[in-house]
């Protein structure tokens, strides 16, 4: 792999519905054909959250979302589990100083602790990595 970066399920999303896709999701889903992307132990959970609802509301089909399931993994996306004790202390610490939620803190943490960009289409989120100092993916190719 020629390198790893952080992505949200802001950019993953919308590589599963039409209206929430962009050219910037697009490209990070190319950049996968040479990198990894790493996402933290809720990631999983927020992908299954997003589809229940989109299939409750009919944007989506039960086939649809298994199909989408299993597109995830196939790509190379390594899923990092914290221990209760980082969520509870550091993870907790950084939502507290970037003002963000702890699940986007997750994201964060994982960017800062292993030194890599992170790739999302979330506002809030890319103003705390640039507060943090944390590279955003920008024009990705």
């Amino acid at each position: 792999m020629e390198d790893r970066f952080v992505v949200d399920n802001s950019v993953v999303m919308g590589w599963c519905f039409e209206d929430e896709s962009s050219e910037y999701a697009d490209a990070v889903l190319d950049r996968l054909t040479k990198s990894e992307a790493i996402v933290p132990g809720i990631w999983p959970l927020e992908v299954v959250n997003v589809l229940l609802l989109a299939e409750r509301r009919g944007r989506i089909s039960r086939s649809g979302a298994m199909r989408f399931i299993e597109l995830l993994r196939s790509l190379p996306i390594v899923v990092e589990q914290e221990p209760p004790g980082r969520v509870f202390s550091e993870i907790r610490s950084l939502a507290r100083e970037a003002e963000i939620t702890a699940y986007d803190a997750s994201y964060l943490d994982l960017a800062l602790r292993d030194g890599l960009p992170v790739a999302s289409l979330d506002k809030a989120m890319r103003r705390a990595a640039s507060r943090l100092q944390i590279p955003v993916l920008g024009e990705v190719g």
